[in-house]
């Protein structure tokens, strides 16, 4: 990975010389900061969302208002994460940095306007992103983004267990 010359050095996850405007499917994890369950919990595979986890899914959802380009095929909010599978139908300005921009900003307002703290950060800087090349890895992810809550809950399950060992 290719690391920027600023001040902060942060290891950059983007493919050099791909333009990530252009149509695809796009897969993203984007991480709350400090890895806190802001979003809700899992009980019995399914994820029950908090208001502020219910604020993300609203816009998540409404990510094709604002972006015509854009469509939602499949997503998953954790307790402490968000997987998604975003596709441009089109050429997006700004393409997927921006998208990703825009959700992360907006979302934040709102959750911060609820909690009444204007400025804290709710989400880590930057994101995971994929570009799905194929109908195989597309399907791949639809399968593990559709199983996660289920992961969760037994790697939870795990964790409780080697603490009281």
């Amino acid at each position: 990975m290719n690391r920027n010359t600023g001040k902060h050095n942060r290891r950059l996850t983007r493919l050099k010389n791909f333009d990530y405007q252009q149509p695809g499917v796009y897969y993203v994890t984007l991480v709350v900061k400090d890895r806190e369950h802001l979003f809700g919990e899992i009980c019995q595979g399914k994820i029950h969302l908090s208001p502020y986890g219910k604020i993300a899914e609203q816009t998540w959802l409404s990510l094709p208002k604002t972006f015509p380009q854009v469509t939602n095929e499949i997503f998953v909010i954790m307790p402490n994460h968000i997987h998604g599978l975003i596709t441009f139908t089109d050429t997006v300005s700004g393409g997927l940095p921006e998208v990703i921009r825009y959700f992360k900003s907006f979302s934040a307002r709102k959750i911060n306007h609820l909690r009444d703290g204007v400025g804290i950060p709710v989400w880590q800087r930057n994101y995971y992103e994929h570009i799905v090349r194929n109908d195989e890895e597309l399907n791949k992810i639809r399968q593990y983004i559709q199983e996660n809550p289920h992961r969760w809950e037994l790697s939870m399950m795990d964790e409780i267990i080697r603490r009281e060992s």
